[in-house]
């Protein structure tokens, strides 16, 4: 399935059969994981070859533990996170102020000094410099990095809305199976 098309595919039942016809060849070999820790630990143990997760803990596998593991970046998930400022919120002024400092270009960017998730701000990126403790460049372990963004697919929020209920439903009786 063609990346731009997975989420118009996904949400048809032929979709999810399909989807779930494909896991069927290899769930013999899966192994599933539920905390971010996991894949890390699975791939150092030696347990599995190839996992999914989340690229600040394969940084320290990599970086800090120097263990003989490399990251793919082709056609990683690309999450987002926002802030929301309810309506009518009695200390609009400070919160304003906060979201300012905390969503600072240089600030985004210096957070890179101690964790490899890309900055939120197109602004910061440029100004993303060395690992703390570590000394190395972080730019080249950031998703936001431009050759590691050549391809991405953006998580969509209001698909995942209308069908994580049905989905995981069905995704839990396939793995009963």
């Amino acid at each position: 399935v063609a990346p731009s098309k997975v989420y118009d595919v996904l949400g048809t039942d032929a979709g999810v059969k399909q989807a779930l016809a494909k896991l069927d060849t290899i769930k013999s070999k899966v192994v599933w994981w539920t905390s971010g820790s996991q894949t890390p630990q699975l791939l150092a143990d030696g347990e599995v070859v190839v996992g999914s997760t989340y690229n600040g803990r394969l940084f320290k596998l990599i970086e800090v533990d120097k263990q003989p593991v490399s990251m793919l970046w082709d056609w990683q998930v690309f999450d987002l996170d926002g802030w929301v400022v309810p309506s009518g919120t009695k200390n609009k002024a400070a919160v304003m102020k906060y979201l300012k400092f905390a969503t600072d270009t240089q600030r985004l960017a210096d957070q890179a000094k101690w964790i490899s998730y890309g900055p939120t701000r197109a602004s910061s990126a440029p100004l993303v410099g060395n690992h703390d403790s570590l000394g190395i460049p972080m730019a080249p372990h950031m998703p936001t990095d431009p050759l590691n963004a050549k391809t991405t697919l953006l998580f969509n929020y209001e698909f995942w809305a209308d069908n994580r209920d049905d989905l995981d439903s069905k995704f839990n009786a396939w793995l009963l199976k």
